[in-house]
């Protein structure tokens, strides 16, 4: 799929679950727009699992630094919102997100995922003879990351493969940056991080800050 880099987000309703074995609908786009807020909103293969389960403590644990930056955290699978609430139930010791407080999309008919081509299927093949579709590959979704801005509006996604976790202050770093171009107009540079110099979008601009950053 085409990437959604500068457009709108899918205007989907998701079930979801949080902590407090509580099911309901999410809608990623009217999250950001109603609520003024930017979003990010990230995607793991399978609850009960070896990687996911550092990465969803690991968006936790910055759950401050998310929220300083007006930003809501969603983590999201296609397992059911069942499973994702017994996984919230097992504790960290375990291998489980016990501590999580963030919601939780359950895609579990791959609406969202099949619309952002996010699914891990290497080939379909159609058989004629029943009619049935078979698919090669797990189903499930890699580690995909999007960052959508108070209008909906995609401005970051990205997709790792299973064994590859996320850093989760580059996401950081990422907001940072599109807050500072929101506000000020500048474009950010190379390993720009809040605080550094930041510059104008044309010739002379880039040419002042190669020359005061020569190292």
């Amino acid at each position: 799929m085409a990437t959604l880099v500068g457009k709108k987000f899918p205007n989907l309703n998701v079930d979801a679950m949080n902590e407090m074995a509580e099911t309901f609908k999410v809608n990623v786009l009217e999250e950001a727009i109603k609520n003024k807020k930017k979003v990010i909103l990230f995607w793991y293969p399978k609850d009960f699992t070896f990687v996911c389960p550092t990465e969803l403590h690991a968006f936790q644990a910055a759950l401050p630094e998310f929220d300083k930056r007006n930003t809501i955290v969603i983590g999201a699978s296609c397992d059911t919102p069942e499973v994702h609430f017994a996984w919230l139930n097992t504790p960290k010791d375990h291998g489980g997100i016990q501590g999580v407080t963030y919601p939780i999309l359950g895609d579990s008919n791959r609406n969202l995922s099949s619309r952002l081509g996010i699914l891990d299927i290497t080939n379909e093949t159609y058989d004629e003879e029943t009619g049935a579709i078979q698919v090669e590959g797990d189903n499930v979704t890699y580690r995909a990351t999007y960052l959508i801005d108070e209008e909906g509006t995609v401005f970051h996604e990205s997709v790792n493969d299973m064994p590859l976790g996320r850093n989760v202050k580059e996401f950081l770093r990422l907001i940072d940056a599109y807050t500072h171009v929101q506000e000020n107009g500048e474009v950010c540079p190379a390993n720009w991080e809040e605080g550094k110099d930041a510059m104008q979008a044309d010739s002379k601009g880039v040419a002042n800050y190669l020359a005061s950053h020569k190292n």
